[in-house]
């Protein structure tokens, strides 16, 4: 089956000259590099497209390449690619636009039908395997540079292949990337985890600040003035919440980041069992079952988030007793 829709999306790029990709807001290295590789791909494939990937760049994602203004002012004739992201409302610098078609790359459990042809798949470690697996299944072509960024954006969904949803097909998948490119990918590991001075010692702040509760979550509210002073950005503590993962007796870890340019909060959640991303549907957001995120306004949800996910950790732990009992 994924063959078919593979093939369906191959022939849908090779018909329109036009194209554009995006992903979703707030992107990780998974949402840029899966857009950014995509449109390596087609360009390579078809120098005679017009292929172009939207959204706001990211300064510490410069690293995997450059994203492009739009320059279409017909879009009667253009084709849109999302990655990495299960709803429309979430897709970052499309706007309102009508496009001809849309089509959408997920591994998000599919929340609603949002194009016109969609392949998702939430047993895939990323999106950036999705779109190995469609560059190397069709006829789209691949560079080291394009495979360098497949590489580093589904090592970092899978943080080093340590989540449970890689799979047997993620490793041969990986495989095939670094035998039919020759990739260094020891040394892109670099690329993907070196810090400044500043980023180590905010990673330092949350270890020490971070709130327990006795049911086995932890969370820690980041104001923006502690961002402030650390120097870094919004983004920056969504890309370190992985590094919470096995602390003993913590079962949920949540950080709560206030955005003060967009006036909303950024809430990432991560779980070693309890079911958390019917929690985050809740709070605008949504995700996997053990990682998840989400995005509001009101400062008033926060304490709601809170209470519902340390109630899911009571409940699993009391579960695990009756299942021991």
């Amino acid at each position: 089956m994924a063959w078919d829709i593979q093939k369906k999306i191959y022939k849908k790029i090779k018909k329109y000259k036009y194209i554009v990709i995006a992903r979703h807001t707030g992107p990780d290295p998974d949402a840029i590099a899966s857009q950014i590789a995509l449109r390596d791909s087609i360009k390579l494939t078809f120098p005679e497209k017009k292929v172009i990937a939207v959204g706001a760049g990211v300064s510490k994602f410069k690293k995997f390449g450059l994203l492009d203004k739009s320059e279409f002012t017909n879009l009667s004739d253009t084709l849109l690619i999302i990655t990495d992201v299960p709803t429309k409302e979430r897709v970052d610098g499309i706007e309102e636009l009508k496009y001809s078609e849309i089509i959408k790359i997920d591994h998000h459990p599919c929340e609603k039908k949002v194009a016109d042809l969609e392949w998702v798949d939430d047993t895939a470690s990323s999106a950036c395997q999705l779109i190995a697996e469609l560059i190397l299944n069709t006829n789209l072509k691949l560079d080291q540079n394009i495979a360098s960024n497949l590489f580093l954006g589904i090592v970092s969904d899978s943080d080093r292949f340590l989540i449970a949803y890689t799979t047997v097909k993620t490793f041969k998948i990986i495989t095939r990337l670094i035998e039919e490119s020759q990739i260094d990918f020891v040394s892109l590991y670099d690329k993907l985890y070196e810090r400044p001075i500043n980023e180590i010692k905010f990673h330092g702040y949350i270890s020490e600040n971070l709130e327990f509760t006795d049911n086995g979550l932890a969370y820690i509210k980041i104001t923006p003035e502690i961002l402030k002073n650390y120097g870094v950005d919004t983004a920056t503590p969504s890309n370190m919440i992985n590094d919470f993962n096995y602390i003993k007796d913590v079962l949920v870890w949540t950080f709560i980041t206030f955005d003060e340019k967009n006036e909303i909060f950024k809430i990432n959640i991560r779980s070693r069992g309890p079911i958390i991303n019917e929690i985050a549907m809740k709070y605008n957001g949504g995700g996997h079952k053990f990682a998840s995120g989400a995005r509001t306004p009101k400062e008033t949800d926060i304490p709601n988030l809170i209470k519902d996910l340390d109630e899911a950790c009571k409940i699993y732990k009391e579960n695990i007793l009756v299942q021991v009992d």
